[in-house]
C-alpha cells in the first residue's frame, strides 16, 4: 500500500479543481495547470480534497498511485504558491542579466549565451551572480534551471560555473610539486 498515495491532497482557499474522467484542471492565483492522469489510477474530488486510488491491484497501478498523488499535490501547490529554484554563478567575469524575454549569460566563453525565457517561467537576477527561476509548474522550473546550469557546470578545482543554491561541490586538490 502506498504511504504517500493514501492521504488526500488538501485544496487551499483560492484554488479550484475540476476532475473529468482522467483530466485534471487546477486553477489558482499563479495560473492554471492541466494534466491527463494514467488509466491505472482513479481520481475523485470530495470535501477533504483530491483522493487518488489505484484502479486495480496490478504492480503498475500501485507504482503510479503515489506518483500521481504527488503530481497533483505539486499542481495545487504550484498554482497557489509557486516554485523557485535559485542558481549561483561563481567565476571571475561570470554574470547574468535579464534583457526583455531573454537571459543573457556571460560564462567565460568568447560569446554571450542568450537563453530565451519560456512562457509561464519568470527569471530574476537580483545580483549579477544570482539567478532565480520561478513558476507554477515544478517540472518546467526544474528543467529550465537544469538547462541554464548545463551551459557551464561547476568544476571541481576552483568551483567555477553555475550551481544550485544548496548544491555542494566536492573539491579536488590541485597539482602538487
Amino acid at each position: 500500500m502506498s504511504r504517500i498515495g493514501k492521504h488526500p491532497v488538501s485544496v487551499p482557499e483560492g484554488v479550484t479543481c475540476q476532475i473529468a474522467g482522467q483530466d485534471i484542471v487546477v486553477k489558482g492565483k499563479n495560473g492554471e495547470l492541466t494534466a491527463k492522469a494514467s488509466k491505472e489510477v482513479q481520481i475523485t474530488l470530495d470535501e477533504n480534497g483530491i483522493l487518488v486510488r489505484p484502479s486495480d491491484e496490478s504492480k503498475q497501478a500501485r507504482m503510479l498511485w503515489g506518483t500521481w498523488k504527488n503530481r497533483i499535490r505539486n499542481m495545487v501547490q504550484g498554482v497557489n504558491e509557486g516554485f523557485t529554484v535559485r542558481l549561483e554563478i561563481n567565476g571571475v567575469g561570470y554574470r547574468a542579466a535579464v534583457e526583455g524575454k531573454t537571459l543573457k549569460l556571460q560564462l567565460g566563453y568568447s560569446h554571450d549565451i542568450l537563453y530565451p525565457i519560456p512562457e509561464g517561467i519568470q527569471i530574476k537576477c537580483d545580483k549579477p551572480t544570482l539567478v532565480a527561476v520561478s513558476g507554477a509548474d515544478r517540472q518546467r522550473v526544474g528543467q529550465v534551471a537544469a538547462e541554464i546550469r548545463a551551459y557551464r557546470k561547476p568544476e571541481p578545482y576552483k568551483g567555477k560555473g553555475v550551481k544550485y543554491e544548496n548544491e555542494y561541490i566536492v573539491r579536488k586538490e590541485g597539482k602538487k610539486k
